[in-house]
């Protein structure tokens, strides 16, 4: 393998391992409550290292961030509804949760300020995977484009993150932050698999140097069905999310045991939801156990381990009053599943143009005809 190619999938490999671990961090984040930790963005009350002590702010910290959040938030809302975006504009402008502003905790001020250090690294460590995919302009445009597009998304997901801390985590924009998250995965997984080794594509071989590919476009579309039905779960369980949010303020913090009792329809689709994943998976796995392909094969079995362990993990957080520490791992195993998925969707495809370094290997390992 080239050593450009190594370094661009070394570099992507390092990138998605920091995009699910600040998901794992994010979900940390959410579960302490700990997503106003910092009123303001990018720096946290007015700093690049936030305070240690309340002692270090001003006597009315509260009312200046309460009313410079709410002058961003007019902003923005406005700018939204001259695009069109008429209610986006007015649940960021007029929901309730816009003007409340929180005391000063230290630990959860410095747990968010964790979050967005990891955001910042993954923000250079994307734009670095960009650099090395320049690389490829002269034999596969492609990779470039989707790592560009990649930078396009972090940006637009660093925006929408200041509009999370600015409305005091407005529900509808927690969740296109999560969906912003999953559509980033699926670019950097594309773009590392594209440029994989060519004995991962699963019976490709070379004919009068054209590349040709199995046609596996039935399958891929089923695996790519089993993708979107595993980002709709994602994304209703930030609805749950947000349920949990809610009753555990009416509840004060307290009697945890009576939280999913409290929750309204989400949860019940939440639920039955994950056996539709389930029965879905086991038509998926069947059907790409048929190829025999060995790489594949052991993507099955990842697949399927993550959804059985996120599903017992499900069944933990209602059994047991929904503890803390379990609520991020529930998080990450899902994403984890979910990129899981994507991984055997693009190794389950339609023809695909092999890039001309892999056509020339394969063809020098043809035996040659007299």
């Amino acid at each position: 393998m080239p050593s450009f190619v190594r370094r661009f999938r070394t570099t992507g490999a390092v990138t998605l391992f920091a995009v699910y671990l600040l998901i794992l961090i994010g979900g940390i984040v959410r579960g302490t409550g700990a997503g106003m930790g910092c009123p303001d963005w990018p720096r946290c009350f007015g700093r690049w290292v936030p305070p240690t002590s309340v002692a270090e702010l001003p006597a009315d910290y509260i009312q200046t961030y309460r009313d410079g959040r709410i002058a961003k938030n007019q902003k923005v809302a406005q700018r939204l509804d001259r695009m069109g975006f008429h209610g986006l504009a007015e649940n960021i402008f007029r929901h309730p949760d816009s003007f409340i502003e929180t005391d000063f905790n230290v630990t959860k001020t410095w747990i968010e300020y964790v979050n967005r250090l990891v955001g910042a690294v993954i923000g250079l460590l994307i734009l670095l995977t960009f650099r090395r995919s320049l690389d490829f302009w002269q034999r596969d445009r492609v990779v470039p484009l989707v790592a560009g597009l990649a930078v396009l998304t972090v940006g637009v997901q660093g925006w929408l993150g200041s509009l999370v801390v600015s409305t005091n985590l407005v529900p509808a924009l927690v969740t296109w932050h999560m969906a912003l998250a999953l559509g980033l995965l699926i670019l950097l997984h594309y773009a590392h698999a594209r440029t994989g080794h060519s004995d991962m594509r699963q019976g490709v071989e070379a004919v009068n140097n054209q590349s040709v590919a199995p046609s596996f476009s039935q399958k891929s579309l089923l695996v790519w069905g089993l993708v979107a039905l595993t980002f709709g779960q994602i994304i209703l369980g930030t609805q749950v999310r947000e349920g949990i949010d809610r009753v555990a303020a009416e509840l004060n913090y307290l009697n945890r045991d009576l939280w999913v009792s409290r929750l309204g329809f989400e949860f019940s689709l939440h639920r039955a939801y994950s056996t539709l994943l389930l029965m879905m998976s086991v038509v998926v796995s069947f059907q790409v156990w048929q190829l025999n392909g060995p790489f594949l094969s052991r993507l099955v079995l990842v697949m399927n381990g993550l959804l059985l362990l996120n599903i017992s993990f499900g069944v933990a957080l209602a059994k047991f009053a929904m503890p803390a520490w379990l609520q991020p791992l529930h998080l990450l195993v899902a994403t984890l599943l979910f990129g899981a998925q994507v991984m055997l969707a693009l190794y389950v495809r339609a023809p695909v143009p092999l890039t001309s370094m892999e056509v020339a290997s394969v063809a020098q390992a043809q035996p040659q005809v007299a």
